[in-house]
């Protein structure tokens, strides 16, 4: 080896492009999994073309198949189903997954259909594709439209054209029957259960007082009577919304009966153009973010995961922060400097270590049911034995992150803490301030671009943390959001969904796991980006104030 090959070996150089070859790996794997998860993901939205073609059977007949073509693969054909060995012959051959729908009728949404055994596919422009509220999934054509078991009669416009206003009546309906529903009628039964307890905490107060029972009384009636309109509203909405049918007619030629009411969007891919396909995908991508969950969570929108994620993680940031920034003043300026504050740091690096499913048991034990039950028992006793603390809850669930993301917080400050010189709190002190007015004046603002950083590296943990969320608050399905128009607004009781347990959900508790694993991919995008723009606000936050002190100095 030369001497100047001894001296590049000696010196920094190697370890310079090993560092840079680390992050550039690091960049290509990160860059690797966005692509891979907005390829995946967002593809799903698109309106595929959906082939109809005919397959030939083992034993020697034909059917017809409708469906999209979703994956190809190559593989053995002894890797294959016994029918379909038959059929491909031997050695490799190409098969397809085909999402052929049509739940209810065939009992399976998807099939691996081999190459040698279909016909070519061809795309005619009136197959339809009806997307439903229940059973996933329709391909097929459109025959007609019913109601109350006569044939409507089309005047002039056709078929496809009165079938997509109807539906978009029907969608309309089933919306104001939402609205009722989930708004009108469960604010009457807020207020209803508010008197309930109102009642309730007479009875164990043993006060009597008559006056009081009555106006109970008329604001129940009053309150039952609104609800009973409501219900007949409701009870007219659902009779117009299940007056009209669609007889549609699947690949094999056999006809089927589909209430418009089950009817979410129709549409016909094959027949689309480029414009009418990008309009359809920014629909379908608006619904995914805006609207509610469908279908085992596999259609439909994520909006409550989303509005759940950033609320949860909002409400630890607010508690997180200033007890990890007072507990970091505390060991950094107060505490004296001896074994105790040493043990006390090394349990706060170790607590970053546990797993975050034991907080989980903890916060279910501590938080839920002992601290929750006393509030219940203290507060709450006119609702009990129904729990309203007592149970996991979107409070549970943000002082559980918090006491998760506290020992970052705390590091990160005291790193800030010890950043800022001696001089300047010699020099406040000097100028007669006191020890509290120089943390609070001095120290404190120049130590807010590291309590910053805590919080951020918090809320980018906070945010992808399932396990733990699992045992104190999140749900499958929340049948309303933590904050809306009632008293008093922040439910901090009420149980919420998450984008992490949305992915658990979908891709692993699912019935129907090949439709479920486009969402999969397209929800993991999005929590990524909830997480990004959650983080891109703090480091904004964090040079402004880096600036603002840069400045001063």
């Amino acid at each position: 080896m030369s001497k100047q090959s001894a001296s590049w070996f000696a010196g920094d150089t190697p370890w310079i492009w090993l560092h840079a070859g680390a992050i550039c790996i690091s960049i290509l794997l990160v860059v690797g999994l966005l692509a891979l998860l907005v390829i995946r993901g967002l593809g799903h939205f698109w309106p595929a073309g959906v082939a109809v073609f005919d397959l030939q059977d083992p034993d020697g007949g034909a059917s017809r198949i409708i469906g999209e073509v979703i994956e190809r693969e190559t593989v053995d054909t002894g890797t294959l189903e016994q029918g379909l060995k038959t059929a491909a012959g031997s050695g490799p051959v190409n098969r397809y997954l085909i999402k052929t729908g049509n739940r209810d009728i065939t009992g399976i949404d998807f099939r691996w259909v081999s190459e040698s055994a279909m016909s070519t596919p061809e795309y005619p422009g009136e197959v339809m594709v009806l997307e439903r509220r229940e059973w996933g999934n329709f391909y097929g054509f459109p025959k007609r439209l019913m109601e109350a078991g006569q044939e409507v009669a089309l005047t002039d416009n056709p078929l496809q054209q009165a079938l997509q206003e109807d539906i978009d009546k029907a969608r309309g309906t089933f919306s104001e029957i939402r609205h009722i529903e989930k708004n009108l009628i469960g604010a009457v039964n807020y207020r209803m259960e508010q008197l309930r307890r109102r009642e309730r905490g007479l009875q164990l107060d043993g006060i009597v007082d008559p006056q009081a029972s009555e106006a109970i009384a008329e604001e129940q009636a009053a309150l039952q009577g609104e609800y009973e309109q409501l219900v007949e509203n409701l009870e007219a909405l659902y009779r117009q919304l299940n007056g009209k049918t669609l007889v549609a007619v699947t690949a094999n030629g056999d006809e089927t009966e589909i209430p418009l009411a089950k009817i979410a969007r129709v549409y016909y891919p094959n027949a689309m153009n480029l414009p009418q396909k990008l309009s359809f995908y920014m629909q379908k991508f608006w619904e995914f973010i805006s609207d509610e969950p469908r279908e085992a969570n596999t259609e439909g929108g994520i909006f409550p995961a989303i509005f759940g994620t950033v609320l949860m993680v909002m409400c630890m940031a607010l508690v997180v922060t200033p007890f990890g920034v007072i507990a970091a003043v505390y060991l950094h300026e107060y505490a004296k400097q001896g074994v105790l504050t040493r043990l006390i740091r090394i349990a706060v690096n170790n607590l970053a270590g546990v797993p975050s499913v034991v907080y989980g048991v903890f916060g279910l034990g501590f938080f839920v049911y002992f601290l929750g039950g006393s509030i219940d028992e203290l507060l709450f006793r006119e609702a009990l034995p129904n729990p309203t603390f007592g149970t996991p809850g979107l409070l549970w669930a943000s002082l559980t992150l918090a006491l998760l993301t506290v020992p970052v917080v705390i590091v990160a400050t005291e790193e800030g803490l010890s950043r800022v010189p001696m001089a300047i709190r010699e020099g406040s002190l000097a100028l007669g301030a006191t020890k509290a007015e120089t943390l609070l004046l001095t120290v404190m603002p120049m130590t807010a671009p590291a309590i910053m950083t805590g919080m951020i590296l918090a809320v980018a943990r906070a945010a992808g943390e399932v396990a733990p969320l699992m045992l104190v608050g999140v749900v499958k399905l929340a049948p309303a959001l933590p904050l809306d128009g009632s008293f008093p607004y922040l439910h901090l009781d009420r149980k919420f969904m998450h984008l992490g347990f949305h992915i658990y959900d979908v891709g692993f508790q699912s019935p129907n796991v090949e439709a479920a694993r486009p969402l999969v991919y397209a929800t993991a995008l999005l929590l990524v980006i909830v997480i990004i723009v959650l983080n891109l606000t703090a480091i904004k936050i964090r040079n402004n104030l880096r600036e603002i002190y840069r400045a001063a100095e």
